[in-house]
């Protein structure tokens, strides 16, 4: 099945739950490291060019973007963390900002969590999977830039880190926001964990 995107529009951007919009739709979150390509990735998913934005400057998004999608689904960009010329304050509000989204959002149905697939996993995206799943929602975990390497070496490098996480029933998506590898397993992924139905056609 494919997913049709009809609309898809930005809604505002938030820090406190005051200012979130209504929890009116089934809800999932994208986030990584700083660069990881987290808007690159909502952009494909949606078939847009630059709904979510993408900045050179790794570190720059700072709030929590929400994004409504087909008017039933909400998309939510979270900042992205680890980047190093942040300071430890900075760090410090990122992980309450996150924490205080994740904990308290009725509506969240799962979180995207992506990795870089040339880089080894960093005890932040250790410190985020334990997060989530500290609060009953699914990990669903994205190795991005997969076009970085040929066909050969995606299954080889998929292997072995599939290995680092077979203790946590976890199966990773390889994607590629260039190619758009990995977008209609991710989006059948998405409408699992939310039970969102709308949007979908036949092949």
């Amino acid at each position: 099945m494919l997913m049709k995107v009809k609309t898809a529009n930005f809604v505002k951007s938030a820090v406190m739950p005051k200012d979130f919009p209504e929890p009116e739709q089934p809800e999932v979150a994208f986030v990584g490291r700083s660069n990881v390509g987290k808007s690159s990735l909502i952009n494909k998913l949606l078939g847009r060019k630059s709904l979510a934005k993408t900045s050179s400057t790794p570190g720059k998004t700072r709030l929590i973007n929400f994004f409504l999608i087909n008017e039933e689904l909400s998309f939510v960009d979270l900042p992205g963390y680890g980047y190093a010329k942040v300071s430890k304050k900075e760090r410090g509000s990122w992980g309450v900002m996150v924490e205080r989204y994740i904990s308290k959002r009725p509506n969240l149905k799962g979180v995207v969590l992506l990795q870089d697939m040339r880089r080894e996993r960093t005890e932040m995206d250790t410190v985020m999977m334990k997060m989530i799943r500290h609060y009953g929602l699914p990990v669903i975990l994205v190795l991005t830039k997969a076009d970085k390497f040929s066909r050969s070496k995606q299954i080889e490098r998929l292997k072995k880190i599939s290995q680092t996480m077979a203790d946590e029933d976890i199966k990773p998506v390889l994607f590629s926001s260039v190619k758009g590898t990995g977008k209609e397993e991710l989006w059948e992924i998405i409408t699992k964990v939310t039970a969102y139905e709308g949007g979908k056609e036949n092949n």
